[in-house]
């Protein structure tokens, strides 16, 4: 949460962009920081490991954002039915 709060300070302060950031962008998948193109203001290391204690226990996001807000309350299970399972 104190990451989190320093992210959102580096918005307020002007230093980091309002619509590109680190924050709006996340979660960093590991196709997203491994990519050979890094068209984003911030760094990798800072997309894939925004506390230091990540390194040794990271997990890695399947996804980054589903549609923001609609996603995020709309979730589609693409899983079998319950029928599948009697």
């Amino acid at each position: 949460m104190i990451a989190i709060h320093a992210e959102i300070q580096e918005i307020e302060a002007g230093r980091a962009d309002p619509k590109i950031n680190l924050l709006k962008l996340a979660p960093h998948t590991a196709d997203v920081v491994a990519a050979n193109v890094w068209d984003r203001p911030y760094t990798r290391e800072s997309a894939a490991y925004p506390v230091h204690g990540l390194r040794d226990f990271k997990f890695w996001p399947a996804v980054g954002r589903v549609d923001n807000v609609f996603g995020d309350r709309n979730l589609v299970c693409s899983c079998a039915g319950m029928e599948a399972y009697q």
